[in-house]
């Protein structure tokens, strides 16, 4: 592997690469030919913003079967009480720490898909994310599922941050040959340094750097990857500089690391550097124990963080263009264990936000009464139908070769 550090030392720690350099340097070369027109013009400019939830997500604490009696007897301490429920439809209910995705839902800007998951479920933390992030099963197909639509968006539109990570390295989500992904943690510290210390294009070191790539023939091994590298860590530094430059925030973001590298992407959004993804994480929750507790806050600093989104986005008229979506790698299990939380499980849900989505329950609910896997809510709805939707009906790219088979959509988003 030929990773950022080995290949620009001098501090141009700007573009994750993820992948071999001889397969990033076929890509790049080839790419364009292969996928012409390969996107619905309709969906030009849309966004998606994907939200990880880390660890295995608890979707009954999350969605609550409110009313249910298995659900109640299965968690003796951590069932949230009916009263403090706030109500969507069907008898389930978001967390109590939820209220600004409840106002959305009130306001059909929230769909909620029920049952998520995938066929055997693996219970590692490594293998379920891989899957997940593949968006295959069987692991059969090449790089990340949102890498592979990339490349398709890269065919209409090159731009350096098309796809767009909050931290300090590309999710393998996005890791695609074809495809440089800025991936950020502080502007401050996102562009060219000389002894630690912002520098631009013009300083002595850097234009030497410059001329260094410059004077690298391109017909060299690897002289088309260090040329395009180059090229987007310029670019892409300068036009966020100018991006903070210019934007204020229309909303006081919650003080959470979630927050600032949400604001982070409306930054970049509302700066007009053609994003179409973007790529956020939240951790935590594993929650073995202390979950009530604990997962209460997580419960908290994602509601703040994306109602804070959702309300920037929209003063500064740009949240038709933005679906929010967020994925963890499983759920829980049904029952409580002995340590005030619980283990490993398997389906869970996922939330769609946004000015277009199809506000609602989507997916059949899982049962609580038939339990699969030794104590595990059986999946409902395969989470290749989620991908397809936000693929082809979001971003326009039609989803079958990208997943693999083709996939009968959810109907959450407008066309």
């Amino acid at each position: 592997m030929l990773s950022r550090r080995d290949f620009i030392k001098g501090g141009v720690a700007l573009v994750s690469i993820g992948t071999t350099a001889q397969s990033l340097l076929k890509g790049a070369v080839a790419f364009a030919a292969q996928h012409e027109g390969a996107t619905n013009p309709a969906a030009a400019g849309r966004i998606l913003i994907l939200v990880q939830l880390a660890g295995g997500n608890d979707g009954l604490n999350t969605v609550v079967p409110a009313g249910s009696g298995a659900y109640r007897s299965a968690r003796k301490t951590l069932a949230i009480p009916e009263e403090a429920v706030l109500p969507l439809a069907e008898g389930y209910g978001l967390h109590p720490n939820l209220a600004g995705l409840k106002r959305a839902w009130d306001e059909g800007k929230l769909a909620v898909v029920r049952g998520v998951g995938y066929p055997n479920q693996d219970y590692s933390h490594f293998k379920s994310m891989a899957i997940w992030q593949a968006g295959d099963p069987e692991l059969k197909l090449d790089h990340g599922w949102l890498g592979r639509t990339l490349e398709k968006l890269e065919s209409e539109q090159h731009d350096p941050f098309l796809g767009f990570n909050i931290g300090s390295s590309t999710p393998a989500e996005l890791e695609t040959p074809a495809v440089s992904i800025p991936s950020v943690q502080d502007p401050a510290d996102y562009g060219f340094k000389v002894r630690g210390k912002p520098a631009d294009a013009s300083e002595p070191r850097t234009r030497t750097l410059l001329k260094l790539y410059e004077q690298y023939p391109a017909q060299s091994p690897y002289g088309v990857l260090l040329e395009t590298t180059v090229e987007a860590a310029v670019a892409s530094s300068a036009a966020l500089a100018e991006a903070a430059r210019r934007y204020q925030p229309a909303v006081a973001y919650p003080e959470t690391s979630f927050g600032a590298g949400l604001s982070l992407l409306a930054e970049a959004i509302v700066g007009g550097l053609r994003v179409r993804v973007g790529h956020i994480t939240l951790g935590g929750f594993d929650t073995h124990a202390n979950q009530a507790e604990d997962h209460g806050e997580l419960m908290q600093v994602l509601d703040e963080g994306l109602t804070a989104f959702q309300a920037d986005l929209e003063a500064h008229g740009r949240a038709d263009d933005v679906l929010v979506l967020t994925w963890s790698e499983f759920g829980r299990r049904v029952a409580e264990n002995a340590n005030g939380g619980t283990d490993h499980g398997a389906s869970s849900v996922m939330f769609a936000l946004g000015s277009r989505v199809r506000g609602g329950l989507f997916g059949d609910p899982p049962s609580l009464e038939r339990l699969v896997d030794n104590g595990n809510l059986g999946y409902t709805t395969d989470f290749r139908r989620v991908y397809a939707t936000v693929i082809e009906g979001w971003l326009g790219v039609p989803h079958e070769e990208l997943l693999g088979a083709r996939w009968e959509q959810l109907g959450f988003v407008a066309g």
